[in-house]
């Protein structure tokens, strides 16, 4: 019985077996090429990437601390970053988060952050932090003592870092084949216990807040249907002596906004 490659050459004539070993070969090549890409596309999948933004002293870095599980000692950034930060929250089901935690300060390392996150490698989805006002405040580069800023200048200052990221979230979204999702974490939650619904309220598109409204501005630009939109209290320093949040209600509302991230991203 003739052996199966013998079979095989008196069947093809020569020309016929280039052909078919050029087929292989360009089939090889093809799926090597594809597989980065394939890798890619799943990695996306398990691991979305979300940008978290706001102004400085809102308590971004310590947020997305929380939601990656990471304490004090695995090299926490200094706060007030003035470079982007990157953490990875992973579950036992091989599926998490990659955060993109951009710098606060209107600084150049700031606005290529935003160009990175928005237009050179879009992200998944958007943590938008603000703290109701009680952001920390931050020295202007080059002076000394102790900054100061008032409530209402800390909500002022809120409004003009929200229209810088707003306008790079609404380009995004018109670019995008599928819709983007947006979480506003309002942080600092134990500083405003008893008035968390009326906070969160402020924040909602459709409230008729000053916040509000520029929510509502951003998803008339990017079109309602292309742009989800949640708003949820966390307390990252919950728990801490003398906060008015016990570290088991700052827990869950940091799980709760894992588990809506979670949801957008279609892990559950």
């Amino acid at each position: 019985m003739p052996h199966p490659a013998a079979r095989l050459r008196t069947i093809l004539p020569g020309p016929g077996r280039t052909a078919l070993g050029a087929t292989l070969a360009g089939g090889v090549i093809t799926g090597l090429a594809s597989a980065p890409e394939r890798m890619g596309r799943l990695l996306r999948r398990r691991f979305p990437t979300v940008a978290v933004t706001g102004m400085t002293g809102v308590g971004k870095s310590q947020l997305a601390d929380r939601l990656a599980r990471r304490t004090g000692g695995e090299g926490v950034a200094e706060v007030g970053s003035a470079v982007m930060e990157r953490r990875t929250r992973r579950s036992r089901r091989l599926q998490g988060f990659r955060f993109l935690v951009v710098p606060g300060d209107n600084a150049a390392t700031r606005l290529g952050a935003l160009d990175e996150v928005f237009h050179d490698e879009p992200v998944d989805g958007v943590i938008h932090v603000v703290a109701n006002g009680y952001a920390t405040p931050r020295r202007t580069a080059g002076t000394t003592g102790a900054a100061t800023a008032t409530r209402e200048q800390q909500l002022a200052a809120e409004l003009d870092d929200w229209a810088i990221t707003a306008h790079r979230i609404a380009s995004m979204a018109v670019r995008r084949d599928r819709p983007v999702w947006l979480v506003i974490a309002v942080t600092k939650a134990d500083l405003f216990v008893d008035e968390l619904d009326e906070v969160v309220e402020y924040y909602s598109p459709g409230s008729g807040s000053p916040f509000g409204d520029k929510v509502d501005e951003l998803r008339a630009l990017a079109g309602g249907a292309k742009l989800s939109v949640d708003v949820l209290p966390v307390s990252s320093q919950g728990g801490d002596r003398g906060s008015a949040v016990p570290a088991k209600k700052a827990s869950a509302m940091v799980d709760a906004l894992a588990t809506r991230l979670a949801q957008l991203s279609g892990h559950v």
